[in-house]
């Protein structure tokens, strides 16, 4: 089965001979390795490159556990460069080398080098390990597989495939699974036995029941407001446990670190700045949400919202909780502020939008609900509600557009239509 991953693919293109190390980051299981050693290599054969000038190298694999030490890793690509022509160096789970970053440095004085590196461990993406490469480090983040690119190799209609892809998510093995038995053991085993015990050996977790707590709270409220002191809160009220705000932000930072949740910050439309706190927490992959809360909770309002933030992410948005603070004069003649929430301030360049997910407008009460907050915006970029029903795109009279889901996930320009 082969997904064209085009999104990714372009912006490997696009990056070609930059004098840069590639780094493609990711969840595991995301589609990181097929994506630079089928897909790419694809691509450069397609271009006349010769196979001798591909030097490939699956780093996790028992058979090159020798090229996991940085010296005998660097002999072995040495010794494949031949002549001055371009080499492109393809080296999957990176991270399992010894002072990795040594041995990509070494190939930034190379010009007949262009390399590509895959990880998944979080090490690998923070900031003193980008300062390693001398500000020559380009990430490019791969997300699981968005709706357009599943529905590609799935075998229904739109409707049922959207239903799968809230319940199981996006990891590309998903789609050649045939039961609900066995997609559910898969992303269970798969949570419980790659990324828990990845976080727990990483940082060396002392307090695992406590960290397993957090990820069933983070599960279960997903899109919900909160920050360590909230959760300080919660732990002692509902499981009697006492624990420090710092350690659970340390532990918020490591589920982010590892690509399991991504973190939203909210922004004061008006006033146009941050407020520190409180946060979103969405998660990479509904399917592993739901993996984790053993499919307990199907909130197609909450996992429509998740999917549409992921999607927002995987076109190359910086996506924010909006916060549009109003004055209301009250029954008693007094001014009552409040704040009216919008779901993603979406921007990219000079293009902004601002979208509000709506599983179900099927009264006026709840579309004037809707568009309340949208229509406190007092600027000129784009308004946008996405439900999940059916149904043309239209643009109302007060300049707000409505679009289904299927519209929003299945067209790349959606948002300019």
């Amino acid at each position: 089965m082969k997904i064209e991953r085009s999104i990714y693919l372009k912006k490997l293109i696009d990056r070609q001979h930059n004098g840069m190390i590639k780094v493609i980051t990711g969840v595991r299981r995301s589609g990181k390795s097929y994506l630079v050693f089928n897909l790419f290599y694809d691509y450069l054969k397609s271009q006349g490159v010769d196979n001798d000038h591909i030097i490939m190298v699956n780093l996790e694999s028992r058979r090159n556990i020798k090229l996991r030490n940085p010296d005998s890793l660097l002999d072995h690509i040495d010794s494949r460069m031949h002549d001055d022509n371009m080499y492109y160096i393809l080296l999957d789970e990176v991270q399992l080398v010894d002072e990795f970053e040594d041995v990509l440095n070494s190939y930034l004085s190379v010009p007949n080098a262009d390399v590509y590196v895959t990880g998944s461990n979080a090490k690998f993406l923070s900031k003193d390990v980008i300062t390693e490469f001398r500000g020559r480090g380009d990430e490019v983040k791969v997300y699981p597989l968005s709706f357009s690119e599943y529905m590609s190799a799935y075998n229904g209609s739109q409707q049922r495939g959207l239903d799968d892809f809230m319940t199981y998510g996006g990891l590309p093995f998903i789609l050649s699974l045939k039961s609900e038995e066995q997609k559910s053991t898969y992303l269970k085993n798969l949570f419980a036995e790659t990324y828990i015990k990845d976080i727990k050996d990483r940082y060396k977790i002392r307090h695992e029941d406590e960290l397993e707590d957090l990820l069933n709270i983070i599960s279960s409220s997903v899109g919900s407001l909160t920050n360590p002191a909230k959760l300080v809160n919660t732990f002692k009220s509902m499981k009697n446990i006492s624990i420090t705000a710092d350690t659970l932000k340390s532990y918020l930072e490591y589920l982010c670190d590892s690509f399991l949740v991504t973190k939203a910050m909210r922004y004061d439309v008006k006033g146009k700045r941050y407020i520190d706190t409180p946060y979103k927490y969405y998660f990479t992959d509904t399917g592993l949400r739901n993996a984790r809360i053993n499919f307990r909770q199907d909130e197609k309002t909450h996992l429509m919202e998740n999917i549409i933030f992921n999607e927002l992410l995987i076109r190359g948005f910086n996506v924010d909780v909006g916060v549009v603070p109003v004055v209301k004069i009250g029954d008693d003649g007094k001014q009552h502020r409040s704040q009216l929430e919008i779901d993603f301030v979406c921007n990219q360049g000079s293009r902004r939008y601002y979208i509000q997910s709506a599983f179900r407008m099927d009264s006026d009460d709840k579309r004037r609900q809707e568009q309340a907050s949208l229509l406190n915006v007092r600027d000129s970029f784009k308004k946008i509600i996405i439900t999940g029903e059916e149904g043309l795109i239209h643009r109302n009279e007060q300049g707000i557009t409505t679009m289904s889901i299927y519209d929003f996930l299945l067209n790349p320009d959606s948002l300019e239509l």
